[in-house]
C-alpha cells in the first residue's frame, strides 16, 4: 500500500501528449488540475526546452507555482518564470563534445537565455528528415555558427548540447562518449521515436536528468520518496521512475522499457493515445481520498 501521494512528476511527449497533436487532451488537463486542488504537487518533467512549453501549458490554468523539470533536469523553475534550480555543461566539455559529435549528426547547444537566441547549430545539411518540424517550430530561437565551437569564445556555459539521427547512430554517439574522455564530465540522456527511426541524444551536466531534479525538487518541498510519483514513456524518463517511490511506465513505451517495468514492478498505465495520465490521476486521488477516511 502506498503512503498518500504528494508529489507527481509528468513526462510531455509519449505521455502527456497524444501521438498526433500538441495538444494535451480535455480529460488529461482535468485531472492534472483536480490532483492540483487536492494539494499535490503536480511538476512537469520534460527535455523540451521552458520556452516550449508555453503554448502548451497556458490553456491548462494550472498554478502560477507549478515546478516545471526542463532540458531533461538541467533547469527547473515555476510556471510563472521563478528560478528553482539549474546546471550547466563546462564549456572545455561542451567544446570537446561539439567535435567528437559533429560526424554523428545534428549538432544544437542550448543556452538559458529567455528571450535570446537560445539555440545555437552549425548547419541543418543532413539533418534527419523528422527534425524538420522541431526546426519550424524553433526556427525563431535559433542561431548558426560555424564552426560551432566558436560559440563558446565568450565563455558562456551552456544547460546542454543535443544531438539527433537515427536510432543506431546516437547509441554509436552514445558509446562514442562512454568510450572516450569525456564519459566522466557530462551525462546523456536517450529518447527514442522507433516508428519514426527517431532519435535524440542530450549531453548534460555530469548527474544531472529528470531524477535528479526531481529528488532535489522532493527535498525542496519536504516530501517523501514513497509519496512521489513518476509517469514518463521514454528512456530519458528512467532515472525518475527508478527514483520515484510510486513509478509509472505508459502502455506505449517501447518493448524493452516494458520489459524493465515488469522486472522492476513498476505500474504500467493505458498508452497516451488513451488518456493514461488521467487514468493513473484519477485512481491516485480515489485511493488519497479513501485515506484519508
Amino acid at each position: 500500500m502506498h503512503p498518500p501521494l504528494r508529489l507527481v512528476a509528468v513526462d510531455i511527449d509519449g505521455t502527456l501528449l497524444p501521438s498526433t497533436s500538441q495538444c494535451i487532451s480535455p480529460r488529461n488537463a482535468q485531472a492534472l488540475r483536480a490532483v492540483q486542488q487536492a494539494g499535490i504537487t503536480v511538476a512537469v518533467a520534460t527535455g523540451r526546452r521552458t520556452a516550449f512549453l508555453t503554448h502548451l501549458l497556458e490553456p491548462l490554468n494550472l498554478r502560477a507555482d507549478t515546478p516545471l523539470i526542463t532540458s531533461n533536469g538541467a533547469v527547473t523553475h515555476t510556471l510563472s518564470g521563478d528560478a528553482i534550480d539549474s546546471r550547466c555543461l563546462e564549456v572545455p566539455v561542451a567544446k570537446a563534445l561539439c567535435t567528437l559529435l559533429r560526424p554523428f549528426g545534428t549538432m544544437v547547444i542550448t543556452f538559458n537565455r529567455p528571450g535570446a537566441r537560445e539555440l545555437v547549430v552549425e548547419s541543418l545539411d543532413g539533418a534527419h528528415p523528422e527534425i524538420g518540424r522541431w526546426v519550424r517550430a524553433n526556427r525563431d530561437s535559433m542561431e548558426f555558427v560555424k564552426p560551432l565551437e566558436c560559440v563558446f569564445d565568450k565563455g558562456e556555459q551552456p544547460i546542454q548540447a543535443m544531438v539527433s539521427g537515427s536510432l543506431p547512430r546516437m547509441r554509436e554517439a552514445e558509446e562514442a562518449i562512454k568510450a572516450g574522455p569525456w564519459a566522466a564530465h557530462c551525462e546523456t540522456a536517450r529518447t527514442e521515436y522507433p516508428a519514426r527511426d527517431l532519435s535524440i541524444l542530450d549531453l548534460l551536466p555530469p548527474g544531472v536528468g529528470k531524477g535528479w531534479a526531481l529528488e532535489r525538487l522532493a527535498v525542496r518541498l519536504g516530501v517523501g520518496q514513497k509519496e512521489t510519483m513518476a509517469i514518463g514513456d521514454n528512456w530519458n524518463d528512467v532515472g525518475m521512475l527508478e527514483w520515484a517511490g510510486q513509478p509509472v511506465l505508459m502502455g506505449n513505451a517501447a518493448r524493452e522499457l516494458r520489459a524493465m517495468a515488469k522486472t522492476n514492478g513498476w505500474k504500467q498505465a493505458p498508452g497516451n493515445d488513451h488518456d493514461g495520465v488521467a487514468v493513473v490521476l484519477e485512481e491516485a486521488l480515489r485511493r488519497n481520498a479513501k485515506a484519508r477516511a
